[in-house]
């Protein structure tokens, strides 16, 4: 009982650890890919460097700044829930249903096939059990030919544990983990169309103040207060060039972000394609290895007499 615990907690460490390894190769395959990201400086010196990379800091799940930025997630997801741009873009508003639509598919998918990860896991450690239990019972069998039926057959269902486990993990790493990226991914545009509000939302912001200014510096002037329209002329100034920097920057958030989700969808079809032909390829071999195998065990149970 304790081996097989030991046994359970050591395959749980060890898919883990190929978790993690397969997410890193999938990150930086696709960061190599990317024509600004592949020749940043800190990505180049990640890849490059000889030299021991830097521990983890500040890892206390309650430390002050950590409870400060869980206080910021919190008033952002309140700002997200409260705060509504109405868009004029014609192309950002199909895009974020098409995002939306994308992420309850892409998250019912990886469901479904998490499901069918776990059950075909669970299929193999039947078949294993079956086939220890068939191979006991040819043991005691006292019939020769039976005897030797079913321990061909429990030889036949230890190699089909064997494939169905490979086939479990076809499932998880082929299929299951591309769709969590992939839903990553979609949660990571859906941040970056917030950001996008909340660049509008700073330019409409900054709008406001300067009609406000606009406001103070004509009253200050029709009351004939020089002392303070000097000062009043200049903050108008100055939020006319915020006007400006808003614009600009809303501008230039809308023309990336159009320019990236482009892209995203080329490379997001394209590995689609990939993936799932080698998942399909794959599950194809193991099919046709399994034939083998009862095709091979067939004349044996025949010959039982």
């Amino acid at each position: 009982m304790s081996g097989d615990k030991n046994q359970e907690q050591n395959s749980s460490s060890t898919e883990f650890i190929e978790k993690r390894r397969a997410a890193l190769e999938r990150y930086l395959n696709r960061t190599a890919a990317h024509p600004v990201l592949s020749v940043d400086p800190d990505f180049r010196e990640f890849l490059e460097a000889d030299m021991e990379l830097p521990k983890a800091t500040n890892t206390s799940a309650l430390s002050g700044k950590g409870v400060m930025r869980l206080f910021n997630k919190v008033g952002e997801t309140v700002n997200k829930i409260t705060y509504k741009m109405d868009e004029t873009d014609k192309w950002f508003e199909e895009k974020t249903s098409q995002i939306d639509s994308l992420d309850v598919q892409l998250r019912a998918l990886h469901s479904a096939v998490d499901t069918l990860t776990n059950q075909r896991r669970e299929l193999a450690t039947c078949t294993g059990a079956t086939a220890r239990s068939i191979a006991v019972l040819g043991h005691g069998e006292p019939g020769a030919s039976l005897g030797r039926a079913l321990a061909q057959l429990a030889e036949t269902l230890e190699k089909v544990e064997v494939i169905r486990r490979a086939q479990s993990n076809s499932d998880l790493y082929q299929f299951g983990e591309m769709l969590r990226d992939y839903v990553a991914l979609i949660g990571a545009i859906k941040d970056v169309f917030h950001e996008r509000v909340k660049v509008f939302q700073n330019w409409q912001h900054a709008q406001m103040m300067l009609n406000k200014k606009r406001e103070q510096k004509a009253r200050l002037e029709q009351s004939g207060r020089t002392d303070k329209t000097s000062q009043a002329a200049t903050e108008v100034i100055e939020w006319e060039a915020k006007v400006d920097r808003g614009q600009e920057e809303f501008d230039n958030i809308s023309k990336m972000i159009k320019k990236e989700l482009e892209r995203f969808e080329l490379v997001r079809v394209e590995d689609f394609k990939k993936q799932l032909t080698e998942y399909l390829e794959s599950m194809l071999q193991y099919q046709n290895q399994l034939i083998k195998y009862w095709e091979s065990f067939l004349p044996e149970a025949r010959a039982v007499a």
